[in-house]
């Protein structure tokens, strides 16, 4: 099945360790998490790079679920590893050991096939490299991107003109901060905007999300768990069901992207509930409708009268 949704990435072997547990050589990555995340809406196609190290049956699921893995290239050398820890605060994590390895010299070219792809996602990896893959998609209906601090303190000119050629920007609020100079998230969010997406989505961990656009706000809150155990690919895998709803549904509209934000927020509550995506690779669809008619019941109220 051909998938209109494209993911260009990084995939990686994780070892971390929260207050609740502790997870050696687990299967992460940005790739990955979207891809986990995405394929519960709709088919996907990767592009990523991988060392000959990689277990490439542990990902098996995801192509039962429609992800096209032919774009995960294996070059030769070590897959990408990242350690780390987290505190009692899961919206900080603290990076022990990174090791690039054949992610270091991750240059995609894109098939034809993937080249036209409606819907496109460029995970956080290096602006230039993102760079170059928007000049190889040919006339995506909606384009969004993710960064990092490293990138936004690193290579902010490059940076600069990914923003301005995307549609919706996704980034934590902290990285809000650091990339618009402003300490107030309203502030931020409206900044970024006049740099040219139509869109800005700041994720707040614990504390939800918020949406920015030209005369438009939009907040919706995090689900409340009992059990968080790896807060690890959340923003990635918000990022997965937020732009798998938008492929399933075609809808760009407002409305359509309020109603896939409180989905990736759905898909997220999943995926820190357990290490690694072990979660998402559990969870079915009526699990995601079940959690979004939790997520409605819970912010609905009667107006004043």
């Amino acid at each position: 099945m051909a998938s209109d949704l494209i993911v260009v990435g990084s995939v990686a072997i994780d070892s971390v360790e929260t207050p609740f547990g502790r997870e050696e050589e687990s299967l992460g990555g940005s790739a990955l998490y979207f891809s986990a995340a995405a394929s519960l809406f709709s088919p996907v196609k990767v592009v990523a790079v991988i060392g000959e190290d990689f277990p490439r049956d542990a990902v098996d699921f995801l192509e039962g679920r429609g992800v096209d893995l032919t774009g995960l290239i294996t070059s030769p050398g070590k897959t990408f590893r990242w350690k780390g820890r987290y505190g009692f605060d899961l919206n900080e994590a603290h990076t022990l050991e990174t090791h690039l390895n054949v992610f270091e010299d991750f240059n995609p070219v894109l098939t034809q096939g993937q080249r036209e792809s409606e819907y496109v996602f460029l995970a956080n990896i290096d602006p230039e490299i993102q760079l170059k893959v928007l000049d190889q998609v040919d006339s995506p209906r909606l384009v969004a991107a993710d960064t990092m601090n490293f990138w936004i303190e690193g290579k902010p000119k490059a940076l600069k003109k990914v923003i301005e050629r995307v549609d919706v920007l996704v980034l934590n609020e902290a990285e809000a901060r650091m990339l618009s100079g402003e300490s107030n998230l309203v502030k931020a969010g409206k900044k970024i905007l006049e740099w040219g997406p139509a869109g800005v989505v700041i994720k707040r961990g614990e504390y939800g999300v918020i949406y920015f656009a030209e005369n438009h706000v939009f907040s919706a809150p995090a689900y409340p768990l009992e059990s968080v155990f790896d807060p690890t690919g959340a923003g990635d895998s918000f990022a997965g069901g937020f732009m798998g709803h938008i492929a399933a549904t075609g809808d760009v509209s407002t409305e359509g992207l309020r109603r896939a934000i409180v989905y990736g927020s759905a898909v997220a509550s999943f995926n820190v509930e357990d290490f690694s995506f072990k979660r998402l690779a559990t969870v079915a669809r009526e699990d995601l409708r079940d959690r979004y008619a939790e997520f409605r019941a819970m912010t609905v109220f009667e107006a004043d009268v």
